[in-house]
């Protein structure tokens, strides 16, 4: 049986209905987002365990099994068969923008989702279509995700993410075209820093042709890492280092999950305790001098501004139908929440309510789905069922 949540943990009730009732009354077609930069395209895939029949098998269920499962093989040799569940569209900035189209914005899409003769990718017309404009820098790179009951592994296919660089951006958009669509973008969100090469590089030129330009008053720029293990500690904390320079014209957000936190917290010498998330994203804002730092684990989120700081725990499902892209639509729930006035730990409550959804239907809600879901959440909120 599911333990049941404290109440200290628990979000409180009038929260979850306060942030339903703000939502249900925020217009987000009158917001427009710039979204980017990468581009994937995810196969959703199950690790074989037993196999009864041609159509019926059991998974591994969690990502220690598939290492104890690797580990027995060492010296030796082993098959893994992987089934393919599902092929989408992928990336953090297509989901994100995905789930922020759904949701009622609209959206401009810049990043790497087709090129050539047929230009835009099957997997991402659909989303091309109800965006109010769509860039494409290059053919969508490809990531084999690997579900567990745990989490997820994500083994990519990279090459074409190098071709994502500001020049390219300068010759399918255009200088005059791209200051146009900075100056009208009431979101700005710049995806997955860890494999784009050249992002940090972007980033320097925005700062500079961007310069002057005064966006929509209380405009955002929300900035993701993508898991940065992998690259170099002493680039990572000199690419942070930058973000603070977009606060002349955007309040700028920075989110990460937990894993990511403690990544940051080695780049910026902190020593941070991984499970201390709101004392984290407090600490990481600081040293950063950000507006806002968002610290979101599977289970619970945290976020920190200059004012004050809040955590919640999130409606947790043990079972989800779909897990890659759950960090996105918090991002995308998070942001519409800041879009829409809402306060820190309310904002919150929208970010992990979109993951909620995500997780349980395999897609993201819209604006409508999204405070159904928050007055469904209110009614059960001591329940960890839910």
């Amino acid at each position: 049986m599911a333990k049941e949540r404290t109440r200290e943990s628990e979000p409180d009730r009038a929260v979850i209905t306060a942030a339903a009732r703000k939502l249900r009354k925020f217009d987000p077609h009158r917001f427009r987002a710039l979204v980017g930069l990468d581009g994937f395209i995810d196969q959703i895939i199950d690790v074989v365990d037993k196999r009864s029949s041609a159509d019926k098998y059991t998974r591994v269920e969690t990502i220690g099994a598939l290492g104890e499962r690797i580990s027995r093989a060492a010296g030796l040799s082993s098959n893994l068969e992987l089934v393919i569940k599902q092929v989408k569209l992928g990336g953090n900035g297509p989901i994100m923008a995905n789930a922020l189209i759904t949701g009622g914005m609209r959206v401009t899409y810049l990043g790497l989702v087709g090129k050539g003769k047929d230009a835009i990718h099957p997997v991402f017309q659909d989303m091309a279509a109800k965006c109010e404009a769509c860039y494409s820098l290059a053919d969508p790179s490809v990531t084999l995700a690997l579900e567990f009951r745990d989490g997820k592994l994500m083994q990519g296919l990279h090459q074409t993410l190098r071709e994502c660089t500001y020049d390219r951006i300068l010759e399918v958009v255009g200088l005059e075209k791209l200051r146009e669509i900075w100056r009208t973008s009431h979101l700005i969100a710049l995806t997955n820093w860890t494999m784009l090469p050249h992002q940090t590089d972007i980033w320097k030129r925005l700062l500079i042709d961007m310069k002057g330009i005064k966006p929509p008053e209380g405009a955002y720029l929300f900035i993701d890492l993508a898991d940065p293990e992998k690259r170099e500690t002493k680039e990572l904390g000199e690419a942070l280092k930058i973000l603070k320079r977009f606060r002349g014209s955007h309040r700028v957000i920075f989110g990460v999950n937990q894993k990511e936190s403690m990544e940051v917290s080695v780049a910026l010498k902190l020593g941070l305790d991984a499970e201390a998330i709101e004392d984290n994203a407090r600490k990481i804002r600081a040293a950063l001098d950000l507006d806002a730092v968002v610290v979101h684990p599977t289970k619970s989120a945290a976020c920190a501004t200059e004012k004050d700081s809040a955590a919640i725990d999130g409606p947790f499902c043990a079972n989800p139908k779909l897990t890659t892209g759950a960090g996105d639509n918090f991002n995308a729930g998070f942001c519409v929440g800041l879009l829409a006035g809402l306060e820190p730990r309310e904002s919150l409550t929208a970010g992990v309510a979109a993951s909620g959804f995500y997780v349980r239907n395999a897609r993201s809600p819209t604006a409508a789905e999204l405070s159904t879901f928050l007055d469904a959440w209110s009614k059960r909120h001591a329940d960890a069922n839910f």
